[in-house]
């Protein structure tokens, strides 16, 4: 599990569509809200950009993103 690497939701562009709390398999994300919030920072894998990779309004980024593919190698199909 990752501390230096988690998501941040861009609030003024997240349509809400559960996209990505659906995809997390970590407990990154609260269940049972409207707007996704990140209440488990500790849980999500470092590199895995799963839940970015399905937001269609690209309103997902990462603390600790250097612009590198994922190194993920979980079970979650981040990919």
């Amino acid at each position: 599990m990752s501390k230096k690497w988690y998501p941040v939701i861009n609030s003024e562009t997240c349509i809400e569509c559960g996209a990505c709390i659906e995809k997390c398999s970590h407990g990154v994300y609260g269940k049972n809200v409207t707007q996704p919030a990140v209440i488990n920072p500790d849980g999500c894998i470092d590199g895995c950009r799963g839940c970015q990779k399905l937001c269609p309004t690209e309103s997902i980024d990462y603390v600790g993103d250097v612009g590198q593919e994922s190194s993920c190698n979980c079970n979650c199909t981040c990919i």
